[in-house]
């Protein structure tokens, strides 16, 4: 039977090249043994109860802060403010569940640049960042959430004109992969931000389906443009819009608390749903 192996998101951590691969351990030792003249067949080791894995590390991503509001709704409430609360719930969620460690990138009102932001995830070594906002549109009719992954090129205009407005700066600087050759080290970069694209983009696919039933959804709601505040070369990442401050029935709702709540619910369901993948997926290889 033909096994299909996935390369891991961090790719040979550790020893100057960044990366790691997911071999089946009967193949790794089949392996070793290959290279050892004389040495036994791999015996199977007994049979464990499985244990449960430590807490996955969520890095929340409230936008903006301290001297830049982000959005001002209609009725004066700030982004900031909506982002940093929802945040704030979503942890709760997440930490009760004892699933999850989660750090944001900011706890209270306070300025980060974006680079920085991306900066504390990869610090942290995040498994997920998702950041939070809640823009605003020309267009006052416009409503709904709606869920960005990085792209070249933006899916459609509102999205250009949503990434313009978030970007300050747009430096990036791929994944360092010290010691290696600069064609082995472009085929790794290459390795991380293929699956980290895919990760991005199945993180996208399951926060549609679980807000879908709880929230208005823009048209097509998984859109993609060329976000700062996405660019970890190798942590999936998403930009969660969850409304917008220029409409009123957004606005109203997004300053509800139970609204809040609605919306981290709706989250958490997604990250499980998205680790749950994941963790199929690894049994599936091994």
């Amino acid at each position: 039977m033909t096994r299909n192996y996935t390369v891991s998101r961090r790719l040979l951590l550790g020893a100057g090249v960044k990366a790691t691969f997911l071999l089946p351990t009967t193949l790794i030792a089949g392996l070793a043994q290959a290279a050892t003249p004389g040495a036994e067949p791999p015996r199977h080791a007994p049979a464990h109860k499985a244990s449960r894995p430590p807490p996955r590390l969520v890095v929340l991503d409230p936008g903006h802060g301290g001297k830049d509001p982000g959005a001002i709704g209609v009725s004066g409430t700030y982004e900031k403010h909506v982002a940093l609360a929802t945040a704030f719930e979503l942890k709760r969620q997440l930490e009760a569940s004892g699933h999850y460690r989660v750090e944001l990138t900011r706890a209270r009102d306070v300025f980060i640049p974006l680079e920085h932001r991306v900066g504390i995830a990869e610090q942290h070594r995040a498994m997920l960042f998702v950041s939070m906002h809640a823009d605003a549109l020309t267009d006052p009719r416009v409503r709904g959430a709606s869920i960005y992954t990085l792209g070249a090129h933006a899916s459609d205009a509102q999205t250009r004109e949503l990434a313009r407005r978030e970007n300050s700066a747009d430096r990036f600087a791929g994944p360092d992969f010290q010691g290696t050759s600069p064609e082995v080290a472009q085929i790794l970069a290459s390795l991380v931000q293929h699956e980290t694209r895919v990760g991005s983009a199945r993180l996208a696919h399951d926060l549609v389906g679980a807000l879908g039933p709880s929230l208005p959804l823009l048209p097509n709601p998984a859109r993609h443009a060329g976000f700062v505040v996405l660019k970890a070369a190798d942590i999936p990442s998403v930009l969660v819009e969850m409304g917008f401050m220029s409409n009123r029935q957004d606005e109203a709702a997004l300053r509800r608390g139970q609204h809040q709540m609605q919306i981290a619910q709706a989250m958490k369901r997604a990250v499980d749903a998205y680790f749950a993948a994941a963790d199929q997926g690894l049994r599936v290889a091994g």
